[in-house]
């Protein structure tokens, strides 16, 4: 089955965001080398431990450092941005990149409120119009739209394959509707993966793009040679959600063992609900309960978010888990 990996941009403590992308390079060579689907970079704002603010721009910097692999969004945040200047933009990398381009589309802000204002004062009535939106991208980017009033000259015919990206039954009811692949965001929120795979499989309409339901699901992944060392690199995971939860973002910390002392029960019962969406453990562990959770959900594409502080051990994880899936 196709695998492929989904990327923050982490920046650690005590380094620069310079350092974070030249990270950046390496992983998604890494990546390229092992065979992965694809290389989808997420859409976040003021956050200060995350580097993929300007998607777009990323995917260019990936593509032209990779050679087969292919790079798309995961996702762009389409409530932030006009669908005129989204499909300029993708328009214009896959015209570089041929054949290469995914754009991965979602209706969350990938940030807080106010930023998301800041972001683009619209943004509440662009929620409210994202189907329309998405359906705007579509015919900028076809052939058909050559007679139009306003064009996005260099995306015509570039078809760029679409996905829409989702955390709840919400999304799942658009991508069924119009016939598209759809990518779960289980990494961070997986309380509703079984109702919108189910939803999205039911209710799913074919089109002239693909003819039968397309699933993915975005899970964390983190393999160590052992079940304790893998503990000890999931700490980073465990200290960063932890953040969210209590409102103190930061840059990505060191593992250390002590983080798992560091929160209250309550805290502790949400950690595990925000993340029941992880595989952490040695190969076989991994492998065992990464093979139960494709079956069960029926997945077609199992795509990694890899949180670790050290990227020797991130490369490492990678390693592991394409051995795996490439068995499946």
């Amino acid at each position: 089955m196709n695998y492929s990996f989904l990327d923050l941009v982490y920046v650690k403590e005590n380094q620069t965001v310079q350092q974070a992308f030249n990270e950046l390079k390496t992983t998604s060579q890494k990546a390229d080398a092992l065979g992965f689907t694809r290389y989808w970079l997420a859409e976040h704002h003021n956050m200060e431990g995350v580097a993929s603010n300007a998607t777009s721009v990323l995917m260019g910097y990936v593509a032209a450092n990779t050679q087969k692999i292919r790079v798309g969004s995961g996702g762009v945040m389409l409530p932030n941005h006009s669908p005129l200047a989204i499909s300029e933009q993708f328009g214009t990398l896959a015209q570089i990149y041929p054949n290469r381009i995914d754009l991965g589309l979602g209706r969350a802000p990938g940030t807080d409120g106010l930023t998301a204002q800041h972001m683009n004062e619209s943004f509440m009535k662009n929620v409210h119009e994202f189907p329309k939106n998405v359906s705007a991208i579509q015919q900028y980017i076809s052939a058909e739209n050559t007679e139009a009033k306003v064009r996005a000259y260099v995306a015509e015919g570039t078809n760029i394959p679409i996905y829409i990206l989702g955390s709840s039954t919400d999304s799942a009811v658009l991508a069924a509707a119009y016939g598209l692949p759809y990518a779960f965001a289980s990494h961070f929120a997986p309380q509703q993966l079984g109702a919108a795979f189910k939803f999205y499989t039911d209710e799913f309409q074919p089109n002239s793009g693909i003819a039968s339901p397309y699933k993915i699901a975005c899970v964390n992944v983190i393999i160590g040679e052992t079940n304790e060392e893998a503990k000890l690199q999931a700490s980073t995971f465990y200290k960063m959600f932890l953040g969210l939860i209590r409102n103190q973002r930061s840059k990505m910390k060191q593992p250390d063992l002590n983080f798992y002392n560091d929160w209250s029960v309550v805290e502790e019962a949400q950690l595990s609900q925000m993340t029941a969406g992880s595989f952490i453990g040695d190969k076989e562990t991994v492998a065992r309960n990464l093979q139960q959770f494709i079956d069960r959900y029926k997945i077609d594409e199992i795509m990694m978010s890899c949180p670790i502080y050290s990227v020797e051990k991130r490369l490492y994880s990678m390693e592991q888990f394409a051995s795996i899936i490439s068995k499946i």
